[in-house]
């Protein structure tokens, strides 16, 4: 990647490439500070999506393939929550009952509210040496980006 470009030459760089090679950075910078914490990425997701002090709206048990609807918009290809929710079940961080739903216990809960406190530390690793009006900027043209093709967001 070269370090300096004119501002024409940025101008005329491919926003597909570049939010690409952005995207899979951060995931794997932000999957690595998690992995060295002791869980992955859609481990947490798993707790969030079944936490009703989170994403779930009731706290309900919901079945691997409920789940994987849930967070459809979100998982990669590689992420297999059959084996991902089988290890927080063997930490006992969910149960699962006998129509196969999986339940957050309260291990689950405090370790789903634990593991929230790492967020801060890895977003300001990603976003250092840029201000908060230049991320701004960046959302708002990526958000129209996004618009200019048709899609929402």
């Amino acid at each position: 990647m070269p370090t300096q470009m004119s501002d024409t030459e940025l101008a005329n760089q491919p926003a597909a490439y570049w939010t690409g090679v952005a995207y899979e950075a951060v995931i794997r910078f932000t999957r690595a500070r998690q992995a060295e914490l002791g869980y992955t990425q859609p481990q947490f997701w798993l707790l969030r999506n079944l936490s009703a002090n989170d994403i779930s709206p009731d706290g309900a048990g919901m079945t691997v393939p409920q789940l994987r609807e849930a967070m459809s918009s979100y998982l990669r290809p590689e992420d297999d929550l059959v084996v991902e929710s089988e290890a927080l079940v063997e930490r006992g961080w969910l149960s699962r009952d006998a129509e196969g739903r999986l339940w957050l216990t309260e291990e689950g809960e405090a370790a789903r509210v634990d593991l929230q406190h790492n967020a801060p530390a890895i977003r300001d690793a990603i976003h250092a040496g840029i201000d908060d009006a230049d991320y701004v900027t960046t959302v708002r043209v990526l958000q129209q980006l996004i618009r200019n093709t048709g899609t929402d967001a």
